[in-house]
């Protein structure tokens, strides 16, 4: 979101503002802080706190439109505009396309930086938070399977970063543990393929899970053709 709040707490009140506009003043509150619901006081101190960060557009008008009455909803300007709004965008654009949508696709993975809301996202968000972490993934495995695959579009170090984008909007997903483990055997980097294996087993051993059948399928098969390449 542009231009972005000072604090953290500024950060969220503007993105919940964003996306779910017109809330009353205790829905607010209860919303930015369950356990200990802010007070009007805290909130209009914040509202305020936020309009001085966010500022005005070239129009003079204020990112944080004042309130005029105690029924007009509390809101941000239509000028504010969010990445997440973009990258829906060109996603819509470009899947229909295929590989001919990648320059899209890759410029909507370069919105993302790590996981939607952060590590620990208030109730209201975590259904957006799993939306969009699944749009992510799903962009991320599209863009390494078109940029793994042989022909005129691959490009494994474009791979690479899409498997990156997508590690950091879901660090457990075997989606894209697959696909890293693809690109690095295309690669023939047996090193990078072994370091992809050990870090998926990592991460299911501290969530206390087994690896999903496909992934298990794949991992065997990609190390025993490794095995029989290095041994020709």
């Amino acid at each position: 979101m542009s231009p972005a709040p000072a604090t953290a707490s500024g950060a969220q009140l503007a993105t919940l503002l964003f996306f779910r506009p017109g809330p009353s003043a205790e829905t607010l509150c209860a919303d930015m802080d369950p356990a200990n619901p802010w007070s009007l006081s805290t909130l209009n101190a914040r509202m305020q706190g936020l309009r001085r960060s966010l500022g005005s557009d070239p129009d003079g008008d204020p990112y944080v439109p004042r309130r005029k009455s105690g029924q007009d909803p509390y809101r941000l300007s239509p000028a504010v505009r969010c990445d997440w709004t973009h990258f829906l965008q060109l996603v819509e654009r470009a899947l229909p396309a295929g590989p001919a949508g990648l320059p899209d696709l890759e410029e909507a993975l370069s919105l993302v930086r790590g996981r939607p809301f952060g590590g620990a996202p208030l109730p209201w968000a975590e259904p957006y938070q799993q939306e969009m972490t699944t749009r992510i993934v799903d962009v991320a495995h599209t863009v390494a399977t078109y940029r793994t695959a042989p022909g005129p579009h691959q490009d494994l170090s474009a791979a690479r970063r899409a498997v990156a984008t997508g590690l950091d909007a879901d660090q457990a997903s075997e989606l894209i543990y697959r696909d890293w483990c693809r690109l690095e055997h295309t690669a023939g980097n047996r090193h990078g393929l072994h370091t992809a294996i050990t870090r998926l087993q990592q991460i299911n051993r501290e969530l206390d899970c087994s690896l999903e059948t496909e992934t298990e399928q794949l991992i065997n098969q990609l190390l025993n053709d490794t095995d029989r390449s290095a041994g020709m």
